[in-house]
């Protein structure tokens, strides 16, 4: 029923893919801690944060700025330590987390467009201040600052984290002395300017005092920077495993480069309401204070006396910083866009095309003039992403200590409901509530603090709800659902190695799935978390699958696929057409209404069009699916009546060991029979003597002669026949069961060459064992007599010409290291040709289908040493006559417990 499913190869290339979707494998995380959090902290190198910081000083002064940005430090620090170290020490990046940590599997989505949201917001942002710096510098049109902006970020992404720690390692030293050495003479030259800062009243109050109000609107817009966890842990997943001899490094790198990221950049957020001041009392405009590249120009004046150097040293800064931090961005970004789209369109192509769509976003954000409306739009996000996030910490600090839900997290679909109320639920109650109160429905205190209204409903309401259900939309599956074997690592689907953590026992496909294989299907329709009584059969070893792959066309799903390609096309078109219209007009203010408009109805039109190919888009993928879906019922089909055919081999197998043992037993028994009649014979004769009295000494004689050697006959022939029969029982019980147990490996291929004996005296041909004394083996004898019985059978139909004499067959085992045994099959015949040995192991195929050959003899060989032995077969042969043909068997000498 298997399918097997092959990625695009940027998608199987993990340097490019960085293991996103799914759990950092241990083999990849080969960085150590200090180098992952060097990286993880060149994200703060973001420009947005003093662009922050200035707009909150400016606008609501000092006195309410500066505590403002103290708490929502406290209050960031707090919500990332538990976000931080669970993402560390699970090695899954922000969405897999959410996943766990009360949301469910498809209750996260919603979740991955907050943060994918956070992501092209902030490169928008952060492109902005870097095409600013181009126009002024280089006198570049704004428009195609935004485009250069953009889109030198994509090619340093497009490698992933081992790119960008070089690019991190590299930067961060000359970033760092950019950064703080202008504050060095700012605070040399002008002594009192903290003093003056401190001071300032700003815009908003006039006064220069704590207002509660600007208080509240000011920690509005930095809460929305409670997000960036999500960028930090995305490399944090990286770190290595935590042991007692890195413990000290390990939690160094996790608590500063996770939590520890606010206090530098809460540092760079004072420093940027600093360098607003400096450049209001210089004379700038408030609106143009806010722009980082002009407040560096402010900074950098302290330092060089000529104009043009002061703008090329702070174009330089900002250029770096921007770079820096935008690679973050990106990269986060992909990583979110492809967490959404795998579960929505069940469709993976891989990270660096969703790294493209993020960018493309952030340019059609640009060109709208997000920088202009900086305040707002963050003021509005905050309130549904820290409700995101006072969720999420809810369940790590309260529900799990308290046990209520499961101590470690689990991402895998498999294994999880698809919506869990208690994070879907508190976040949608604080959602709600704040968005209305920051409408100022429930007055002005609410609106200026929704965003603290949106962290303390969600935290709550998430441990309320998480109480009341007891925790038991965590995980769909019991204990035993979840098992797998532990020396599992290879996917049945995609067939790649994986790590045990990121595999799962699938009962659809009986066998290890991988996370990204089952996030991706759209046939096993969940039967992993069916009621147990329908999952019964699926987990009795060998039996078929009940339930037949379809994939059912739904209404929701279809509409819903159509509504994610019709956006996605809508926004790529959007920023064609707004990038157009804006090379044309740079100047938002001077625009030309009546071009504008030609513009809108173009795009209108545009837009049916798009709809239409959105809709073929859709009904095309899902006639795929269909197909697919016919395949593998099909493929349900062969396998059920392949596995009716095998069945019938072996039973066809066991009805010959029958006949053979007939065959075998019937000299003894007939000698026995005969012995046993002549000594009745003999004893009724001297009995009729002794009546007439003629019994004397020499007749007497004579017959205890005569009953000697008959039982010593029938005592000879009769052991003979009872060692065959326990022989032949041993081995027809093992061939009709598949009980494990421990056989000494001489004595059992003894037995099993025994069992065939009868068939080979019928050919001139010999067999030759060579096998150790005391080699025990611990597995099922069962299936490997039936190995042994095919291959030697096999020889004796294939390897020989009919007219040949003289052919020798060698069965010889030894032990390997490691705890393995070889067993091969050799003959001296007339071999196999490569084309044939290619195929050999097919199912139906052979040879001498005229002479009533099945071609499942070498097929129920490979399944059996593949499947029950857990070892592996090949055949080796040069073809040609007299070099013959040798299959080569190795299996584990003992079996792992959880393989019975």
């Amino acid at each position: 029923m298997r399918v097997k499913r092959h990625y695009r190869a940027w998608v199987a290339n993990e340097t490019l893919e960085d293991y996103s979707l799914r759990y950092a494998a241990r083999a990849y995380r080969r960085w150590p801690p200090a180098l992952v959090a060097n990286t993880a902290l060149g994200g703060i190198s973001f420009l947005a944060l003093e662009a922050i910081g200035g707009a909150v000083t400016l606008s609501y002064g000092f006195a309410n700025a500066f505590p403002a940005i103290l708490f929502a430090i406290v209050v960031i620090f707090l919500t990332a330590l538990p976000i931080s170290y669970y993402a560390s020490r699970y090695n899954i990046d922000m969405d897999l987390l959410t996943r766990g940590a009360g949301f469910g599997y498809i209750g996260s989505t919603i979740t991955s467009l907050i943060y994918a949201s956070f992501t092209f917001i902030f490169f928008a942002l952060e492109a902005a201040i870097m095409a600013q710096a181009l126009h002024l510098y280089f006198g570049l049109q704004i428009v195609f600052g935004y485009v250069v902006s953009s889109l030198v970020i994509i090619p340093i992404t497009f490698f992933g984290i081992t790119l960008i720690n070089q690019l991190q390692l590299v930067t961060q030293p000359f970033w760092v002395l950019l950064l703080l050495t202008p504050f060095v003479f700012i605070f040399a030259t002008e002594p009192e300017i903290l003093r003056e800062w401190s001071q300032f009243a700003g815009r908003a109050t006039g006064e220069g005092a704590f207002n509660l109000m600007s208080f509240g609107a000011a920690t509005g817009v930095l809460f929305s920077l409670v997000v960036q966890v999500g960028e930090q842990v995305d490399y944090l997943r990286f770190l290595p495993d935590l042991t007692p001899q890195n413990r000290r490094r390990w939690w160094a790198s996790m608590v500063l480069a996770g939590p520890g990221w606010i206090l530098v950049g809460g540092a760079k957020i004072l420093a940027g309401g600093l360098l607003a001041f400096v450049a209001v009392r210089h004379g700038a405009d408030y609106s143009r204070a806010i722009e980082p590249i002009r407040m560096y120009i402010e900074a950098y004046s302290y330092m060089f006396e000529d104009a043009g150097t002061v703008l090329a040293v702070a174009t330089a800064f900002v250029l770096l910083s921007q770079v820096k931090i935008n690679v973050t961005n990106a990269y986060a970004g992909s990583l979110a866009w492809g967490n959404f789209f795998s579960r929505v369109a069940h469709y993976h192509p891989g990270r660096v095309i969703w790294l493209v769509f993020n960018v493309l976003i952030a340019l059609l954000l640009m060109l709208l003039g997000i920088f202009e409306t900086l305040e707002a739009v963050l003021a509005v996000y905050a309130n549904v992403a820290i409700a995101w996030i006072g969720a999420i910490v809810a369940d790590l600090v309260v529900l799990k200590p308290l046990r209520v839900s499961p101590p470690f997290i689990e991402f895998k679909r498999a294994h999880l409901y698809n919506i869990n109320p208690v994070g879907c639920g508190a976040m949608l109650i604080a959602s709600l509530l704040s968005i209305a109160a920051w409408s100022g429905l429930l007055g002005e205190l609410a609106r200026v603090y929704s965003a603290l209204l949106s962290l303390v409903t969600a935290f709550g309401a998430a441990v309320a709800i998480g109480v009341a259900t007891r925790g038991r939309y965590y995980l769909a599956r019991d204990e035993a659902g979840r098992r797998l074997d532990p020396h599992a690592r290879v996917c049945c689907i995609c067939e790649r190695a994986y790590e045990p953590q990121d595999l799962a026992h699938c009962p659809f496909y009986e066998g290890p799935i991988c996370s990204l294989c089952c996030s991706l299907d759209t046939h096993c329709h969940d039967i992993c978390k069916a009621p147990e009584p329908l999952l019964a059969p699926f987990r009795s070893r060998g039996a078929p699958s009940l339930e037949q792959p379809t994939f059912r066309p739904e209404l929701g799903r279809r509409v819903g696929r159509f509504l994610v390609l019709f956006t996605v096309l809508a926004i790529i078109a959007g920023a064609l057409f707004l990038l157009s219209y804006r090379l044309i007009e740079p100047d938002p203010v001077q625009a030309d209404r009546e071009l504008a408009g030609v513009f809108l109805r173009l795009y209108g039109g545009l837009l049916g069009l798009l709809a239409v190919a959105a809709w073929w888009m859709v009904l095309s993928h899902e006639s795929r699916e269909l197909a697919e879906s016919e395949l593998v019922n099909s493929l349900h089909h062969l396998e059920q009546t392949q596995h009716d055919l095998v069945q019938s081999e072996r039973m066809a197998s066991l009805g010959g060991l029958v006949a053979g043992v007939a065959h075998e037993i019937n000299t003894p028994v007939g000698v026995t029979v005969t012995a046993a009649s002549f000594l009745d014979d003999r004893a009724r004769a001297v009995a009729r003597q002794h009546a007439r009295g003629e019994l004397d000494d020499a007749a007497l004689k004579s017959f205890l002669d005569d009953a000697g050697a008959s039982a010593r006959l029938m005592l000879t022939n009769a052991r003979r026949a009872a060692g065959l029969i326990q022989s032949f029982k041993q081995v027809a019980v093992d061939r009709a069961s598949e009980e494990r147990r421990e056989i000494d490996l001489r004595t059992y291929l003894e037995e099993t060459l025994a069992s065939i004996s009868p068939q080979l005296r019928q050919t001139p041909h010999r067999l030759e064992l060579a096998c150790p004394e005391e080699l025990r083996v611990d597995s099922y004898p069962g299936p490997l007599a039936q190995v042994v019985t095919n291959l030697v059978l096999n020889a004796v139909q294939h390897a020989f010409p009919d007219d040949h004499a003289g052919g020798v067959i060698r069965i010889e085992a030894r032990e390997l290291p490691g705890e393995r045994v070889r067993l091969s099959v050799t003959d001296n015949g007339r071999g196999i040709p490569a084309a044939l040995a290619e195929r050999i192991f097919e199912p139906f195929f052979t040879t001498r289908r005229s002479a009533g050959g099945t071609g499942l003899g070498l097929h129920v060989v490979f399944n059996l040493v593949t499947r029950t032995l857990g070892g592996s077969i090949r055949v080796e042969s040069q073809g040609g006559y007299g070099h013959g043909a040798r299959f080569v068997v190795e299996f584990p000498r003992r079996l792992p417990p959880e393989s019975e």
